[in-house]
């Protein structure tokens, strides 16, 4: 059996049986257990334990270490190879191996040359369980080249230009540090225009004449040999332009210059790298290193971003100036595209650098070392990554798997070993090698197959002491292949553990969460396996917590005055505790003020620098426990009067006399604070069900400091105590120790108990649960019970966890059935519960609802009946009857129209009911459904329907067109809903004369199939209203109305401009020049008595307040089918459309189609007066009318104006 880490923990409940605790302990092979009892005995493969680097970097000047050293069981033998050779170290005087090691030394120092020994070595560390093999260690001595001397011509350059001063150090190993000094070995400074590259060159962005100098020296320091070497100094000048014409002029055909540009400012440009972009690789884990410097006058600024993300901003770091940006433990999420931006005023430049990181092997997985015992599976896993993907080989004691010798029991997979029933032959050490172009991987890992009996490595007796309420960890570490199976028992006779919950730890610990005083005992761990068993016996003694029962106050002294800190500690009587005071958490001044006493801390003659913090520590070897005090110092004062607040929290809470279901609770009382206490408060909290929730429990009176406290079964009580004076309730007193009570029975049941199904075949019985202090005992759990109400069946019982939900299979579709739950835990059961009736699963009901039949009311209702479907063929709860109908053909067009259906519900058992907002003279088809808690039944047959004609609705239009002298044309739309067949139309109309009185009433028949009608012999100039509607055989439908004005007789108008008849109106666009007709001369005579008539009957009304009959005399002419307006706002009464009551309009103006819209009117001078047929009426009618304004009404598609007067109509004229 392979042992592998378990890490998560294991919880297993008390039972009635010795519990038997299974723990798993994990053994590898650099985990084995050094006892050195144990490894007298025991084998172990070979395991390199510590190795020179891969890469290891000698110092010439001193002897070559390499060092390999392993562990093993026998210990093992060591041997070497060089360049993939053996190395035959006993031929060589100069190479000797450390006794019971591999590590060489080799002496170079009396004689021989680093050089000589430069090469791979790998060390072998061989025991008879296998063989483990070190890296690869490649070993080469440092070097330190001295500078190849070369002649350095001096440079001499203008103010302004950029310059590059080159290092080009020697190669050595490892790569030198360098750094420019001048020749009194000071530091170059450098600054964002000066600056050195990583390559080692020094890099002027723009030069100045403090740049003149002679000694720029790069130094390469080469810290393995402890060496520095250096370049040949360099000399630079910086000249001003004055300086290079003198010099020009001087050297003319004997110098050379370096970089003659123009000192002027310029743009920036790069110095380093080249170009506008280039691309760097890296490894992975490694720090990316990105460097732009540019020229540029003034010194360009560097900024750094990457194009395809953000920089990270925990490894993001920038040197030089910001020149270098660096990356550290890059990864293969760092590639991209990293641009850098050098700006100055002139301009800005762009490089962008191509990053790839690539990556050497890295593991995923190394393969672990394996201990089996014979017979038992295991497997060796090696995963790696890197970039490119790492290959994977195996080697087994060093030898590559392919030629080693066979194993039947291994099976290669890959980069994982399968071994299956491993032998002790199967021990062997195993080396995984990842490996591509950038680097490799290597590991052993061994496969160590022993038969070991089981060994407990815990020292016998060990005593642990633990604080109540605290955790309790007892240790059983134990050794033994194959795996051993732990046995944990309390008590020397191996009682049962009846505690909940224990917490097994993979090192083999029991841990107690919260160890209680009756854990204390000696606790017995057994460890088992087919070779033996071993066993050790710990012991635990629980104590009490040490507490603070008087802590010290926050006081208020006066300057000189003393003062008194007390320190009350309770602890357990084994335990001696230490008390100490701090203040300000320091030592107490060494002064004879301070006297510290039992439970006190008195401080006399106090001074201002006696005030602060003052901490008194209990300390035991178990726990310490800690309060502390604030003291102020004051001025002395006159003494205050006393204060009054609510009580101080009591404290010093203590359980006595404790019974299954009472306990006798204790305390002290605080401070009244000058006002007696009334009475004491306590509550209690239940820290295994409701832990933080506290309850009221009872209440005391306040001269009394104990309570005999009723408790419930199974319930982990704390109590607390609160004060009350007649200021208000104290704070809460600290919890008291807790209390565990026994189990019991439960007292009640779960209530809410139902029973309804969820498909036709079942029986969902739920219930609410009792909550956790309802439980009386561990182990709650509910019987439910169930029978068929109409039969002889027994109760059907399951006990079910604490669940809220128990589904019965197989029942029956809609039966009743009786139903109780009753609650039961490990002690017993609850009292008999009450019984409850519920339902098995409704399902669709079969039959139809039949003999249905219609009775249609009127053309817009119908009622339907139909007979009930027998209660049996409903299967569930009758939820009512659902009628579906919708319309089927239009009797009108007769054409077929497919329509959504209409719903209509009606609840519970009724047979019959109405279908309301029917269309007149449709079909109508027609289903009826019953419906329960599970959906609708199958339909009725159909039936279907006709509702009667309707009266039609009113005509969709009605135009005027073609006004003359006695004839108006009437074009009209049919009705938008017919609701039936046509008979005929019916037009009425009348004439209206100037007085807006109405004329007598034409009625004429006009057949269902015309669309146009025209009206002859009317009188000419005459305003008539018609009244147009439509009939079927069931009657009149709504009416439209409309107006209308025949021509102006052209003989007798020659001359007078039309008058406006309105928005809508037919009018005669023809004008005569009638200035000098004797009737038109006479009608302006007239409508200047109007005039003055009317300003008299004015001024007459305004002082009398009179008022001219002139409704009753327009009621005398109306038509019997229109409707006046009332008169309730003081207004006088005109006619009105049938239709919409609205008044008649004034003002409006004719449109340009000349159409005649319903609900217009027109008012002009003719209707005040034209020629013979203007007159007045002796009673004022005329005068009464339109002596005043009318209020405006809203119209149609126009804006109704005020009823002009005679004085506005002469106005016009003059």
């Amino acid at each position: 059996m392979q042992l592998e880490i378990m890490p998560r923990k294991k919880r297993l409940p008390a039972g009635r049986a010795p519990l038997l605790l299974l723990l798993c302990q994990l053994v590898r092979a650099l985990d084995v257990p050094l006892d050195s009892k144990l490894l007298e005995d025991l084998v172990q493969p070979p395991t390199i334990t510590q190795q020179s680097p891969k890469d290891y970097i000698i110092d010439p000047r001193e002897n070559i270490v390499i060092q390999c050293e392993a562990k093993g069981k026998p210990p093992p033998s060591f041997s070497w190879t060089r360049n993939g050779t053996h190395f035959d170290i006993e031929k060589d005087p100069l190479v000797t191996m450390k006794p019971g090691s591999g590590t060489l030394t080799i002496n170079i120092m009396s004689e021989g040359k680093a050089e000589t020994y430069e090469g791979v070595y790998q060390c072998t560390a061989r025991n008879e369980r296998g063989a483990a093999i070190s890296n690869n260690i490649v070993v080469r001595p440092s070097r330190s080249p001295l500078w190849t001397k070369e002649k350095l011509e001096p440079i001499t350059l203008r103010n302004g230009q950029s310059l590059i001063l080159p290092c080009r150090p020697p190669l050595g190993l490892p790569p030198p540090i360098i750094f420019w000094m001048d020749n009194s070995f000071q530091r170059l400074p450098q600054s964002e225009r000066v600056s050195q590259g990583l390559n080692g060159d020094l890099y002027f962005s723009n030069v100045l004449p403090e740049d003149t100098r002679e000694d720029y020296i790069c130094y390469a320091r080469f810290n393995h040999t402890q060496t520095i070497q250096q370049k040949q100094p360099i000399s630079v000048k910086v000249i001003s332009v004055d300086e290079l014409n003198d010099t020009i002029a001087a050297n003319l055909n004997d110098s050379e210059f370096y970089s003659a540009k123009s000192n002027r400012e310029r743009p920036p440009t790069f110095l380093t790298p080249e170009g506008n972009a280039s691309h760097k690789e890296e490894l992975r884990g490694n720090v990316l290193s990105l460097e732009c410097i540019a020229e540029g006058l003034p010194t360009p600024i560097i900024y750094w971003i990457k194009e395809d993300g953000t920089l990270p901003i925990n490894r993001t770091f920038y040197k030089n100036f910001k020149k270098t940006l660096q990356i550290i433990q890059v990864s293969e999420a760092d590639s991209g595209n990293y641009q850098c931006i050098a700006k100055n005023p002139l301009g800005a430049i762009y490089h962008t650098i191509s990053v790839t990181v690539k990556a050497a092997p890295y593991w995923i997985m190394a393969p672990q070392n394996l201990v089996l015992s014979p017979g038992e599976d295991g497997r060796l896993i090696c995963r790696a990554n890197g970039n490119p993907k790492p290959r994977i080989s195996w080697l087994s004691n060093g030898v590559p798997i392919e030629i080693a010798p066979d194993d039947p029991s291994r099976n290669i997979d890959g980069d994982t070993i399968i071994f299956s029933n491993v032998q002790e032959r199967s021990s062997a050490v195993y080396q995984c090698n990842a490996s591509n172009e950038y680097g490799y991987l290597l590991a052993n890992a061994f496969v160590n197959v022993l038969a070991e009996p089981p060994r407990i490595l815990t020292s016998a007796n060990t005593l642990y002491q633990v604080i109540t309420d605290r955790p309790a960890l007892l240790d059983c570490a134990f050794f033994g292949s194959p795996l051993p199976t732990v046995e944990w028992f309390k008590g020397a006779k191996g009682s049962a553990l009846r505690e909940d919950i224990y917490v097994l730890h993979e090192n083999g610990t029991l841990e107690i969460p919260v160890a209680q005083k009756d854990s204390t005992g000696t606790y017995t761990c057994v460890a088992r396996n087919k070779l033996g068993m071993a066993k050790n016996e710990v012991h635990l003694e629980i104590k009490d917590a040490t507490r603070i029962i008087k802590q010290p106050e926050y006081a208020v002294v006066q300057r000189g005055g003393t003062v008194s800190f007390e320190c009350k500690v309770k602890h357990d009587h084994t335990l001696i505790p230490t008390i100490t005071w701090l203040k300000d958490s320091g030592e107490l001044p060494n002064d004879g003020r301070f006297t510290v006493d039992k439970d006190h801390l008195v401080v006399a003659d106090v001074w201002d620098n006696d005030g602060g913090t003052y901490t008194c520590v209990a300390n035991t070897t178990l726990d310490n426990v800690s309060a502390s005090a604030v003291l102020s110092v004051v001025a002395p004062t006159p003494t205050p009067a006393p204060t009054y607040d609510v009580p101080n929290p009591p404290f010093d809470l203590e359980l006595t006399d404790q019974l299954d279901k009472s306990v006798q609770l204790s305390w002290t009382p605080g401070n009244d604070n000058n006002s007696p206490i009334t009475k004491f408060i306590i509550e209690y909290e239940d820290a295994m069900h409701e832990a933080g929730l506290w309850h009221h429990q009872t209440e005391v009176s306040g001269m009394q400091t104990t309570a005999q406290l009723k408790l419930s079964p199974y319930v982990n009580y704390s109590f607390r105590v609160m004060a009350v004076n007649s200021l208000g309730r104290s704070l809460p007193s600290e919890a008291s120790e807790q209390y565990l009570t026994k189990a019991a029975e439960p007292d009640t049941n779960p209530t809410a108990v139902e029973g309804l199904g969820s498909e036709p075949d079942n029986l969902v019985i739920t219930w609410k649960p009792l909550n956790g202090f309802e439980s009386n005992g561990p182990g709650l759990q509910y019987k439910v019970s169930w029978r068929q109400k109409d039969g002889d069946d027994e109760w059907t019982s399951v006990v079910v966890a604490n669940v809220s939900k128990y589904i019965v299979s197989g029942t029956p579709t809609f039966v009743p059935y009786l139903i109780k739950v009753q609650a039961l835990n490990d002690v017993g059961f609850a009292p008999e519960p009450a019984v409850v009736m519920g339902h098995s699963g409704e399902d669709l009901p079969m039959v139809a609802p039949g003999n249905v039949r219609v009775n249609v009311v009127n053309s817009t209702l119908a009622e339907v009946h139909w007979d009930p479907v027998p209660l049996k063929s409903i299967r569930g709860h009758l939820q009512g009857y659902r009628i579906y109908y919708w319309k089927a053909q239009s009797s009108s067009k007769r054409n077929r129209r497919h329509l959504e259906k209409k719903i209509l519900t009606f609840q519970g058992s009724k047979t019959h009911g109405m279908l309301p907002g029917l269309e007149p003279f449709s079909h109508y088809t027609l289903n009826v459904r019953v419906v329960n808690g599970k959906g609708e039944g199958p339909a009725s047959p159909d039936r279907v329907f006709t509702t009667p004609e309707g009266v039609p609705s009113a005509p969709s239009s009605l135009k005027i067109v073609n006004p003359t002298l006695d004839s108006l044309t009437l074009e009209w739309d049919p009705p938008s809903r017919p609701n039936g067949i046509l008979t005929e139309y019916t037009l009425k109309y009348q004439p209206i004369n100037s007085t807006h009185e109405l004329g007598p009433l034409v009625d004429l028949k006009i057949p269902a199939n015309k669309t146009r009608w025209t009206l002859k012999n009317l009188n000419f100039s005459t305003r008539y209203k018609f009244y147009f509607y439509a009939q079927t055989a069931a009657g009149s439908g709504s009416q439209i109305t409309e107006e209308a004005v025949t021509n102006v007789d052209e003989g007798k108008m020659a001359g007078i401009p039309p008058p406006d008849v309105g928005a809508g109106k037919a009018m005669a666009s023809r004008q005569v020049d009638i200035a000098t007709q004797g009737w038109f001369i006479g009608l302006m005579c007239a409508v200047a008595l109007l005039i003055l008539i009317l300003l008299i009957v004015c001024f007459i009304r305004r002082n009398k307040g009179g008022k001219y009959p002139v409704k009753e005399k327009e009621d005398a002419h109306a038509d019997p089918e229109i409707q006046p307006m009332k008169e309730d706002d003081g207004t006088f009464g005109e006619y009105s459309d049938a239709e919409d009551h609205k008044p008649l309009k004034k003002g409006s103006r004719t449109p340009s189609d000349r159409t005649v819209k319903k609900e217009d009117s027109d008012d002009s001078l003719v209707d005040y007066g034209e020629g013979v047929n203007g007159q007045f009426n002796e009673d004022g009618s005329f005068i009464g009318q339109y002596s005043g304004k009318k209020e405006k009404e809203p119209a149609e598609g126009n804006e109704s104006s005020e009823a002009p007067s005679p004085v506005n109509a002469m106005n016009s004229f003059v």
